[in-house]
């Protein structure tokens, strides 16, 4: 494992948050030079600190994933400092608030959407030229379980997720045989803030309660780690990968499988 990305440079979008850290860490033991790409610059400082500290040259940019001139901005960036991308983690989202369907805020719902969806593929549109140019790279991106059945509540996070999904594998089709392979992770519930947030808001007077339940429903009856989503993402990106194209990987402790 150790070396696999050695002269490579890896690209993470919501690299200040729990589920883009873990990988941004993982890459960088393994040899990678990394970009952090986060809208809060102050938690971009702190998420970059442990990425040096194991040896990595670290690049962070504040970018706004909706805002295409910012998106390709950020590519520019990245291929200038370090001469291009050959992996890319395109992880940037929000859960949002939980509403019925019918009371769902139009303001909440565009927003979910356009950084969860379309952030998605602006990513992809400004990061796979530079891939083809260099003969190819890895793509994964983050969808979630709630992007592969219903979740009520969260119409807007499981539609743009179910969204993550579809451009998946559109683009694994459009661009493998140039070299660039594209897959996604859907996770269940991770143990990270985007979860407490989203505890709160189910159960505001009790945010323990929604994660009893979610356990319980778990056939291993926890959340998952950031930790072991790196350890798939890290996978994905890598060589090791190297005929895995267009696939939708669970992790979430079997709940799937029911």
């Amino acid at each position: 494992m150790d070396g696999r990305f050695e002269g490579k440079t890896a690209l993470i979008t919501g690299g200040a948050g729990g589920i883009g850290r873990a990988p941004a860490l993982r890459l960088a033991r393994e040899g990678a030079r990394i970009v952090l790409v986060d809208l809060d610059a102050l938690d971009l400082v702190a998420a970059a600190a442990p990425v040096r500290e194991a040896g990595a040259e670290v690049l962070t940019l504040e970018a706004d994933v909706r805002d295409a001139e910012q998106v390709e901005r950020y590519v520019e960036r990245a291929t200038e400092h370090f001469g291009g991308i050959d992996a890319f983690f395109n992880n940037a989202g929000i859960e949002g608030t939980v509403h019925p369907l019918t009371e769902y805020p139009e303001e909440l719902f565009d927003r979910v959407i356009a950084i969860n969806l379309k952030g998605v593929w602006l990513g992809m549109k400004y990061v796979v030229p530079g891939m083809i140019d260099r003969g190819g790279g890895s793509i994964v991106n983050t969808s979630s379980v709630a992007g592969l059945g219903a979740t009520p509540g969260i119409v807007a996070y499981g539609a743009s997720k179910h969204g993550v999904v579809g451009m998946t594998k559109t683009a694994a089709i459009e661009f493998g045989d140039a070299g660039v392979r594209v897959n996604a992770v859907c996770p269940s519930p991770i143990n990270t803030q985007m979860m407490r947030r989203l505890e709160a808001s189910r159960t505001p007077d009790s945010p323990e309660t929604t994660r009893r339940q979610y356990e319980m429903r778990n056939p291993m009856a926890r959340y998952g780690e950031a930790e072991e989503v790196a350890a798939l993402v890290s996978f994905l990106l890598s060589d090791d990968a190297s005929y895995i194209n267009g696939a939708i990987y669970n992790i979430d402790g079997g709940g799937r499988a029911r």
